[in-house]
């Protein structure tokens, strides 16, 4: 699993079976200490409730696939989760 922070929406006015209705929401990963790692990704919303600037989690590859409510779908990422609070093993909340 892997952070990010919702940026933003895609408009799709065509999309491929299995993924109607499914937001399609852009992603900026994130690293330990919640800095950008690399470009923006398109992450399809798997709980169908994040919004913007939320700190989310989401997986990748087969992972992702498989979270959709329809699995085997086309997506390479998935939003799985929303994040109330990070703890790191020096104790030290993150919010």
């Amino acid at each position: 699993m892997h952070l990010g922070r919702i940026k933003g929406t895609v408009v799709a006015t065509m999309v491929a079976e299995g993924l109607e209705g499914v937001r399609l929401l852009i992603v900026q990963p994130l690293n330990r200490e919640l800095k950008p790692k690399g470009g923006m990704i398109v992450a399809a919303d798997a709980l169908k409730m994040a919004a913007p600037e939320d700190l989310i989690y989401f997986v990748a590859s087969r992972e992702a696939a498989l979270a959709m409510e329809e699995t085997f779908v086309p997506v390479d990422h998935a939003i799985v989760g929303i994040v109330d609070e990070l703890h790191w093993s020096t104790g030290e909340a993150v919010e």
